[in-house]
């Protein structure tokens, strides 16, 4: 609210420079604006006395906050949402323009209900076939087929939530009748029961081409191994505190030629040997090593030269010393340097 309260000191300040002391000489566009700002119960609120208060509000404010692209981008994470207000929201706000949708679930609060269900997942792609990205925190899909998400949905991400194995796999019994999404753009934070199956699952049914895995310890070489024939479309990787080793890099080089930034963080067993093994990628344009500790200035030289769009990179927490870092900045002389 502090955000959005010097927003609107901001905007009354430019009306004012600008002779309009009033709000209601401002553009729709840039009042529509304003409003997608305010948190969803003052957005909730708006509406109502818009549609209950007609003698008191005006026909251009009572169009405004009742105008669909409020409700293009949804955000109900700082709420702890149940089953029937969901229900709610679906049956009276959330329609087809809806084109983001983030919701907190209960995995770490005292209620335990969770509030996706089956029906709920369904009635969302019907009531919302423009949906596109869907954010779940905190929720509890284990009781949840993958073959309910929305087929509209290009881009999943999961932090902290709870999955069941074979989760991604389509279902092929006599009940199997959806189709599930053609993800282009997977993001997995802290979900720890995410793994090598998961992997090769979502990759082999779909051509993804951002794929972001933090803190996902059950993914390993092998399975990356697996899944490295199916991500020939990947532009975007980001592999942070995952237990990897130099083997992966080798076909991450070997298969993923399309990248144009990779992320290898925190990554302790990475040599110089398999550094080496990106040399392939002649699109990346930024990489991440941070905390790579392994790495010797020589090897960052070495393929930092054999990377001919590489403009970004970022050594972040590799103990190098002066005469390390200018070297390295003295040989790639087109790449903005982050040093450590």
């Amino acid at each position: 609210m502090e955000v959005m309260s010097r927003k609107w000191k901001w905007v009354l300040g430019m009306a004012a420079a600008l002779g309009r002391p009033s709000l209601d000489a401002l553009p729709d566009s840039l009042l529509l604006e304003i409003l997608s700002q305010l948190p969803l119960r003052e957005r909730l609120r708006n509406h109502h006395l818009a549609s209950c208060s007609a003698p008191r509000v005006c026909r251009r404010w009572r169009r405004l906050v009742q105008d669909k692209v409020l409700w293009r981008h949804v955000d109900l994470t700082p709420y702890e949402i149940s089953s029937r207000i969901l229900w709610h929201l679906l049956r009276h706000h959330l329609r087809n323009n809806v084109r983001t949708l983030k919701v907190r679930g209960t995995l770490c609060s005292s209620r335990k209900q969770e509030f996706l269900s089956p029906a709920l997942l369904q009635a969302l792609g019907k009531q919302c076939p423009g949906l596109q990205r869907l954010c779940l925190v905190c929720a509890d899909l284990r009781r949840l087929p993958y073959d309910f998400m929305p087929s509209s949905l290009m881009t999943l991400e999961l932090s902290r939530c709870e999955i069941p194995g074979m989760w991604f796999r389509r279902a092929t019994g006599p009940d199997s009748t959806s189709a599930p999404p053609q993800l282009k753009h997977l993001f997995v934070y802290e979900v720890p029961s995410f793994s090598d199956w998961h992997l090769l699952d979502v990759s082999s049914q779909t051509r993804l081409q951002t794929l972001t895995l933090c803190g996902t310890y059950r993914v390993t070489d092998a399975g990356l191994q697996r899944a490295a024939p199916h991500l020939e479309a990947l532009e975007h990787l980001t592999l942070r505190q995952c237990i990897l080793t130099d083997f992966a890099t080798h076909f991450i080089g070997r298969y993923m030629k399309r990248l144009r930034t990779l992320e290898f963080s925190d990554a302790p067993s990475l040599t110089d040997a398999g550094l080496a093994c990106l040399v392939p990628l002649k699109y990346l344009e930024t990489l991440c090593l941070a905390s790579c500790a392994k790495l010797s200035c020589d090897a960052i030289v070495t393929v930092g030269q054999a990377l001919p769009q590489l403009r970004n990179l970022n050594l972040s927490g590799i103990s190098f010393d002066d005469q390390a870092i200018r070297k390295i900045q003295a040989n790639l002389p087109n790449c903005c340097f982050s040093p450590p």
